[in-house]
């Protein structure tokens, strides 16, 4: 499994929980993603929602083998990948795999 830092996403992790978004400016369900993850991180206490432009950060998207927009991926408070998905996810969903990290 993949670990992620602060500095190589550009923003601070959560305590208890990092939701990372990969995003591109022209890309529909991106919008709806930012909107669920971000609500998702304003009800979860410890949980920061962080969102990377995969245009411009293509070494990271190569390295983590993302192929689509938006893909999530769920890092435990230590940065570690536990929960991956493409597409654009549903609050249950994202609630539900906030608890394999925290």
């Amino acid at each position: 499994m993949e670990r992620l830092t602060a500095v190589e996403l550009g923003a601070e992790l959560g305590e208890r929980a990092t939701l990372v978004q990969f995003s591109t400016a022209f890309c529909q369900p991106c919008r709806a993603t930012r909107r669920v993850l971000a609500e998702v991180a304003g009800m979860v206490a410890g949980v920061a929602h962080v969102e990377v432009d995969a245009e411009e950060r293509l070494e990271l998207v190569r390295r983590l083998g993302v192929v689509r927009t938006p893909t999530v991926l769920v890092l435990d408070s230590a940065g570690q990948v536990v929960r991956r998905a493409a597409g654009q996810p549903r609050r249950v969903d994202v609630i539900a795999a906030l608890g394999a990290a925290c």
